[in-house]
């Protein structure tokens, strides 16, 4: 592996092109790691699903309402890149909900990465505030999930 910077250019555009965030290769004593950076996501919920806010945390799109994620409490983040899931099941009830109350060590959740179900534990003791996302939804690393007071 010849570590020319054709070759890192190359690895940065892999990474672009497909969406990922990182990539690492090792050949022989030689290795590259190359990290991109990767900024807040923001996600944006229905306000039907939430409770309701300040006037100052709604926007108006094409006559629907739609709730800016307000920063309350600590955030519970995805340790991963993969799919968000509220219930072991469709059919069975969410692990956790606005006004629930958590324990630290309490399953929140659960991230489907590559066909496996991963339970996510919540680091933080309290009381749910805020679901950021909804059943299904496609999560990056480090995307804020919940938040607890």
């Amino acid at each position: 592996m010849k570590l020319e910077t054709d070759y890192i250019e190359k690895l940065a555009k892999i990474i672009n092109d497909n969406g990922l965030t990182e990539i690492s290769l090792e050949e022989g004593d030689q290795a590259i790691t190359i990290r991109k950076d990767v900024p807040e996501v923001v996600n944006m919920t229905s306000a039907q699903t939430v409770t309701p806010v300040q006037a100052s945390n709604v926007v108006q799109i094409k006559d629907e309402t739609i709730q800016k994620p307000t920063q309350r409490g600590k955030a519970i983040t995805s340790p991963m890149v993969g799919t968000f899931y509220a219930s072991t099941s469709p059919d069975s009830e969410p692990f956790v909900e606005v006004g629930s109350e958590i324990k630290q060590g309490d399953v929140v959740c659960i991230i489907e990465a590559m066909k496996l179900m991963n339970e996510i534990k919540s680091e933080h003791a309290g009381k749910v505030v805020q679901v950021c996302v909804k059943n299904g939804d496609p999560i990056e690393y480090g995307q804020v999930l919940m938040y607890v007071e």
